[in-house]
């Protein structure tokens, strides 16, 4: 026989729930792939300085933010199945990858404050090698730094990392530059990636929130299940 009475109640909250995380789960993976194909961040982190390309570290995880939106659609389907169903074996694993994708969260977002600078810092590297380059390297290299710079340029709308003490005001990227262009280009990533990274972090503690009242109920459930089972 069904549950009944609170155990009936859990029951559909459960539901709720779940079809709540799977649309989360299908909204992270949208976000995901917009942030992969965003168009300033996409037109930074194409460059290449001759053979060497820019950093790629952001796209890691992205890409890992888009595996994670897809299992929490299967996850989320898993679990509005089970609940329906009122199977103990279905809510069971649904719990076990609940349980699963809790711990790997909570080590990613470990990493991710502890690496929370880490991007910028890439990018902003990247950034001062092609200036650099434009400064004191042989024409070749010069050759192929401008594009990369120009295209910061025009992306971040600034002109100079003013942590460098040789400016760009006499090179045809940053010659008379104005308003818009006066910003520092370090300040420019940092306020690209950072928003970004806030973004991913707000939709962190959602889903963990969520998740943590997703396990409560399924197991509330599947003990009354087995309760309901016995009469």
């Amino acid at each position: 026989m069904g549950v009944e009475g609170c155990t009936k109640c859990i029951k559909y909250m459960l539901f709720v729930f779940n079809f709540i995380f799977w649309l989360a789960g299908g909204v992270i993976l949208g976000v995901a792939l917009w942030l992969r194909h965003e168009p300033k961040t996409s037109n930074l982190l194409i460059q290449q300085i001759g053979d060497k390309p820019a950093p790629g570290t952001f796209y890691i995880g992205i890409y890992i933010v888009i595996a994670v939106g897809a299992v929490m659609m299967f996850v989320g389907f898993l679990g509005c199945y089970g609940a329906i169903q009122e199977s103990q074996c279905l809510l069971g694993t649904f719990f076990a990858c609940l349980v699963i994708l809790f711990a790997c969260e909570v080590a990613a977002g470990i990493w991710g404050f502890v690496n929370r600078e880490q991007v910028s810092k890439e990018i902003k590297q990247f950034y001062d090698e092609a200036y650099s380059l434009t400064q004191t390297g042989s024409k070749e290299n010069r050759d192929k730094a401008l594009p990369v710079l120009k295209v910061f340029h025009e992306t971040l709308q600034c002109c100079a990392d003013r942590s460098i003490q040789v400016y760009m005001q006499n090179t045809p990227l940053c010659k008379d530059p104005i308003e818009p262009f006066s910003k520092d280009c370090h300040q420019k990533i940092d306020e690209l990636f950072s928003t970004k990274l806030y973004l991913i972090g707000i939709a962190a503690v959602i889903v963990a929130v969520i998740m943590i009242v997703e396990m409560i109920f399924s197991m509330v459930l599947c003990c009354g299940i087995r309760i309901y089972s016995v009469y």
